[in-house]
C-alpha cells in the first residue's frame, strides 16, 4: 500500500472537490425526498445555481 507522505506534499484538484461536494449535496436531497424525482428547481437550489447566477449579474 501507498501512502502520501507527510508534510503537505499531497496534489489536491480543487475543482474535483468541489464538484464530489456537491454529488454529496444532491445525494443527500434525493434521499430526503419521499421516493419522488428531485424537480429542476430543488437541484438548481442544492447546487446553489441561483447564488452563481447572483455573482455574475445575471
Amino acid at each position: 500500500m501507498h501512502v502520501a507522505p507527510a508534510g503537505g506534499t499531497a496534489v489536491q484538484d480543487h475543482v474535483a472537490l468541489a464538484e464530489i461536494e456537491l454529488c454529496g449535496d444532491l445525494i443527500i436531497a434525493a434521499s430526503a425526498t419521499d421516493g419522488d424525482r428531485l424537480s429542476p428547481d430543488r437541484i438548481d437550489e442544492v447546487l446553489r445555481v441561483w447564488e452563481e447566477r447572483a455573482q455574475d449579474g445575471q
